[in-house]
């Protein structure tokens, strides 16, 4: 089984309007979705989908982690969320006829005590890996992901912005980081398949046993102690981009699950991400259930 830890999930509002956005003007909309949403709880949307079994952990709070909750159990999500008196974030994005507009909200303070209990539910699972996800919430920092990998005798993966893998200080099994994210962990320059596997090697020695990164257009590496793997992208249609790196992580991660070897489980993953930009929205795709032979391309 696979756990997925969010420490700062967030209700995601996405409203659209035709017309422009300008100061002191009230403008009105008919068309507004809300999602629960965190790198982690999408790993979780995506694995449910591949038929692998998974729980999604982490801290949830007030009005808007309730909702979590309860979106997450209409999709079938499996949860064992730990209970916080802030109030999880609204994370609000506006589709205008002038632009984009993302606010953000940082999120609840979290404390040590609440990574204390979420140590305890991941004992009580007992999970065969872990995904760490997300950004950190206030009132943490790294040490917290150091302290969750270091707890128990799962994996961890984990996948979070350069800055943080470079603050990392436990010894993880995977982690996943895009070509910029690659650039902020290791200072390197990243513009083709090889400076990546060259930063990938660099994180390695950092202490990632294997690193996924994920290179848009390039496709996707698998990095090992043994072994280099690439995995063309799939020519279609991009119609959204968000959760594609999700995908890519869950896909691989299921595959493994079901008994692939890893350039099959590549493979996999990149399947899965191929449906996911060729999906509007944060809808999560339709997927067959991956197995020790992967999944044919979408």
């Amino acid at each position: 089984m696979i756990a997925t830890v969010t420490l700062n999930p967030a209700v995601d509002q996405t409203v659209r309007t035709d017309q422009s956005l300008s100061p002191d003007e009230v403008i009105r909309v008919d068309d507004a979705t809300f999602d629960a949403g965190g790198k982690g709880i999408n790993v979780s949307k995506y694995l449910t989908a591949m038929g692998t079994e998974t729980v999604a952990t982490g801290v949830i709070g007030g009005f808007l982690g309730q909702f979590v909750t309860e979106r997450l159990a209409a999709e079938g999500i499996r949860t064992r969320f730990i209970d916080i008196d802030g109030t999880t974030r609204l994370n609000s994005t506006v589709l205008a006829a002038d632009g984009e507009y993302k606010l953000n909200q940082q999120g609840p303070t979290v404390s040590a005590a609440e990574v204390g209990a979420i140590v305890e539910r991941l004992s009580s699972l007992s999970p065969e890996k872990v995904v760490v996800a997300g950004s950190l919430p206030p009132g943490l920092d790294t040490g917290a992901i150091d302290r969750l990998t270091r707890a128990g005798p799962w994996e961890t993966v984990v996948d979070v912005d350069g800055p943080l893998l470079a603050e990392l200080d436990a010894r993880y099994a995977w982690c996943k980081p895009n070509a910029p994210e690659l650039e902020a962990a290791t200072g390197r320059t990243v513009d083709d398949r090889e400076s990546a596997i060259e930063a990938a090697n660099a994180l390695r020695e950092a202490g990632f046993d294997r690193v996924l990164a994920s290179l848009g257009a390039d496709g996707a590496v698998l990095v090992t102690e043994d072994a280099v793997f690439h995995e063309p992208a799939v020519d279609c249609e991009v119609v959204d981009t968000v959760g594609a790196g999700d995908a890519l992580l869950s896909g691989v991660l299921a595959a493994i699950d079901a008994g692939a070897e890893e350039s099959v489980a590549l493979h996999t993953g990149v399947v899965a991400a191929t449906a996911a930009v060729s999906t509007p929205g944060t809808a999560v795709p339709s997927l067959p259930e991956p197995s020790a032979n992967g999944v044919e391309p979408v």
